[in-house]
């Protein structure tokens, strides 16, 4: 798998679940863009702290070129800090709230590419472009290049 959006676990009243979907016309355009540039897009939507460790272990492992990590309420984890600076894999955290100015909510670290927020879910979009832009793939739209 080349990419991998996680999406982290909503509080709600004192227990934690799934975030709501993303738009089907987000996810849909999200994959066809991935595709479109030569990768894969796998998105996995975690309940919990222990399905987000276990899908950023499981991105280890399956040796995913690059994460797209929403940590949701599960942000000031120790444990997912922890298990973020251990998966070795370059990421792009993302959150799909309204916020001015794009602030990490992951503690620093230097697999961490970019922060893309404020855009409500357009943010995964524009996280997906930063990715693609760093796996050297941004303008790989076709096999016709203009001037070429």
């Amino acid at each position: 798998m080349s990419l991998l959006l996680i999406r982290g676990p909503e509080r709600r009243a004192h227990h934690s679940e799934p975030p709501p979907p993303l738009p089907p016309q987000i996810l849909r355009g999200l994959a066809e863009r991935a595709a479109v540039a030569g990768k894969t897009l796998a998105v996995r939507v975690c309940a919990n702290e222990a399905e987000y460790l276990h899908a950023l272990d499981s991105a280890r492992r399956a040796h995913t070129e690059l994460l797209l990590l929403d940590p949701g309420s599960a942000a000031t984890s120790a444990r997912l800090h922890e298990a973020v600076g251990h998966t070795g894999i370059p990421y792009i955290e993302v959150h799909d709230d309204g916020c001015d100015a794009p602030e990490p909510r992951l503690p620093p670290s230097p697999a961490c590419l970019a922060v893309a927020q404020g855009y409500r879910a357009q943010s995964y979009t524009l996280a997906l472009e930063m990715a693609l832009e760093h796996l050297g793939c941004a303008e790989c739209e076709s096999e016709r290049h203009v001037g070429t």
